[in-house]
């Protein structure tokens, strides 16, 4: 399970985008960014970030500590601002939020580019869950300690916006199987050469036990009332059963990277 933590300070709001994260302080003494489930996608955001960031984490990746953060709407009366004392009301109860990493620079690939492997790595790993927020102009990745690490990933998984939609699929294995439709604006992907490397070295990692692991670590109360599904029990079947889809070989939308990257990069 996740770490649980009760915010207990709310410090600074970080004005990126249009969910508002923010800084925020805990009774465990940590300092976090906080993401609100009452902001943009609402909780799903938030599903999204502990399934991709947890798959991100398995495959080796770096990724700030995620933890379960209880929020208490008494800490808006505080906040004179009226926009952030609507968002902690009504994100009142269990958000997510990622350990703070102080001195922090944001990657800028011209001043200290990425080494093939990683960046080949972090290319693939977006492919699968459909990442569509690693762009030049927005990359969410931080340099840390000489160490690159990702944040932000709530936009990814974007498919479990319309469930129906896969559901009544006549073909849900080719429904998520699709190419990586952010691709050509990825961040790194001038820099990942050795995406077949990537690809033969990762995808065994990433069991259907794997895959269920990350996602058991989604709270049920995120899970609720989904459309289609009796329950939150089911709906980890469903992420499972989707990504395990996109694993199958031949994973045509990483053999698709390559064509992306184009011949003269």
């Amino acid at each position: 399970m996740l770490r649980a933590v009760n915010v207990t300070r709310y410090v600074t709001p970080l004005r990126e985008g249009g969910s508002l994260p923010a800084i925020v302080e805990a009774d465990d003494l940590g300092t976090y960014v906080l993401k609100f489930r009452g902001a943009g996608q609402g909780r799903k955001a938030l599903v999204a970030e502990v399934v991709a960031g947890e798959i991100a984490r398995a495959l080796g990746l770096d990724v700030p500590e995620l933890v379960l953060a209880a929020l208490d709407p008494e800490l808006a009366r505080t906040e004179p601002d009226p926009e952030i004392q609507d968002l902690i009301r009504s994100s009142a109860g269990l958000n997510l939020a990622m350990d703070f990493l102080p001195g922090s620079l944001g990657f800028d690939p011209l001043v200290e580019p990425p080494s093939p492997d990683l960046a080949s790595g972090i290319v693939w790993f977006d492919s699968l869950v459909q990442n569509v927020d690693r762009s030049p102009r927005n990359t969410n990745l931080l340099v840390w300690h000489r160490k690159l690490w990702l944040i932000d990933h709530g936009a990814s998984l974007y498919f479990h916006h319309d469930w129906p939609t896969w559901l009544t699929s006549p073909d849900r294995r080719a429904a998520s199987r699709r190419p990586y439709a952010a691709a050509r604006g990825h961040v790194l992907l001038p820099f990942a050469s050795k995406i077949p490397e990537a690809d033969a070295a990762l995808a065994p990692a990433l069991t259907p036990e794997a895959l269920r692991v990350a996602i058991d670590l989604v709270p049920d109360e995120w899970l609720r009332d989904e459309p289609g599904f009796d329950g939150p029990d089911e709906i980890r079947s469903a992420y499972v059963e989707y990504l395990s889809a996109r694993l199958e070989e031949p994973r045509d939308w990483a053999l698709a990277l390559e064509e992306d990257r184009g011949p003269s990069v």
